[in-house]
Parts: C-alpha cells; sequence; structure tokens
C-alpha cells in the first residue's frame, strides 16, 4: 500500500488559477499588503467577477494563495508496507529540504511578513489562514509517515503532534524568525540540503528505535 505525502487535493488550481496566485505573491512581496481584487485582476490580466468565482471573496483569495504556497512543501510516496530506515530517511530528508526551501523564498518571507502585521492589528484573519493552511496543514501531511515508522518499529514515541513539532525545530532552527527580520541568508540547495540531513539525523537520534542509518549529508 504506497501512501502520498503530498496529499493532492482534487480541488487543486488549474494552471491559470495557479498564474493568478502567482500573482498574488508577486504583490505581496512588492509590500502590497492591502491587497484588493482589482489589484489582482489588473496584474492577471483577469476580470474580477472570474476571480469571484474562482475563489470567492479576498479571504477565499488569500486562503488559495497560502495553500498553492504551502503545497510546494513535499516529500513524494512512501510504501507502508515496505517502510525501512532507509527510506524513512529519504523522506524526512526530502520534506525537510523542501520546506527549508519553501520558506527561505522571498515569496513565504513576504506572506508571512504581512500575516503576522495583519494577526497583530486584526487587519485581517490572514494570520489564522497561513496557520491552517500552512503549519498546521503541513503537519497533517507529515504525520501519517511518523505514524507508519512507529508501526513498523523505526521510531518510538507517545505523541505523534510532539514528535512533529520537534522534527520542524530542528529542520527550522533559527532560519525563519531571522528571514522575517530582515536577516540576509543566501541559503543554497546543498546547504538546505545539509540543514536537512542534520536534522533527520538528530530526529533519529532522539526518536529513532533502531541504530539511525548512516547521514547522506554532512553533520
Amino acid at each position: 500500500m504506497q501512501d502520498a505525502l503530498d496529499h493532492e487535493r482534487d480541488d487543486a488550481p488549474t494552471p491559470r488559477q495557479g498564474e493568478v496566485l502567482d500573482v498574488v505573491l508577486e504583490l505581496l512581496v512588492e509590500g502590497r499588503d492591502a491587497l484588493t481584487m482589482n489589484a489582482v485582476a489588473q496584474r492577471a490580466s483577469c476580470s474580477k467577477e472570474t476571480l469571484y468565482k474562482w475563489f470567492g471573496d479576498r479571504e477565499g483569495l488569500l486562503t488559495a494563495t497560502v495553500q498553492w504556497q504551502a503545497s510546494k512543501v513535499r516529500a513524494g510516496n512512501f510504501d507502508r508496507q515496505k517502510l525501512d530506515a532507509a527510506a524513512l530517511r529519504e523522506s524526512l530528508d526530502r520534506f525537510g529540504a523542501n520546506w527549508l526551501k519553501v520558506i527561505s523564498s522571498r515569496t513565504s518571507i513576504a506572506l508571512n511578513r504581512v500575516a503576522v502585521t495583519h494577526a497583530a492589528s486584526a487587519k485581517s484573519n490572514l494570520g489564522q489562514i497561513v496557520l491552517a493552511n500552512g503549519r498546521f496543514a503541513i503537519g497533517e501531511r507529515l504525520k501519517p509517515l511518523l505514524d507508519a515508522a512507529r508501526e513498523a518499529g523505526l521510531l518510538d514515541f507517545d505523541d505523534t503532534e510532539a514528535a512533529f513539532r520537534t522534527f520542524f525545530g530542528l529542520v527550522g532552527r533559527d532560519v525563519q524568525i531571522r528571514l522575517l527580520l530582515g536577516d540576509r541568508l543566501d541559503m543554497t540547495d546543498a546547504e538546505i540540503a545539509r540543514d536537512a540531513a542534520r536534522a533527520t539525523q538528530q530526529f533519529f537520534a532522539l526518536y529513532g528505535a533502531q541504530k539511525p542509518p548512516a547521514s547522506s549529508g554532512t553533520a
């Protein structure tokens, strides 16, 4: 039985809708936090009526945008019946590297900055939208792998959410807060892969029920 960690949604955006959502992210990067349907329609060369038809209101558009950005955090598939330590390591490494690459992108930094500002001022529900469709949704995407690894005797933990939060923290460390505060971290793909591999190795050291497999990255 093969399980998908990506959880492709039946209502995933069409290519054209994806282009529109990328426009929303571009506007946020430019500092257009007071996002209007007019601005999006003009930049995306579509009508406001189309936006309302596809996404509902402005909050629906923002929700779809956050989901679109979060969907880039992927870890592929795993075979629950054949899951071993090497396959688990590969999936965790891939997930960690993918997540680091997404959160260190200019679009994610801009989106999160706006969400924090709106949450502090009660300007909109963007903060809750980002939490529900970003961090929490990503957690639900990875937890099935952790549960499968526990069932296979590869990991030993009592609480899946706590185990996920530990892995999340090991991968992210202080990267996101530094980026949000303006630190100019220039993370190469090689550095991201190394950091993800280190986080996985540390996670195995904390929760591994067996001797962890040799790391493929630099510790």
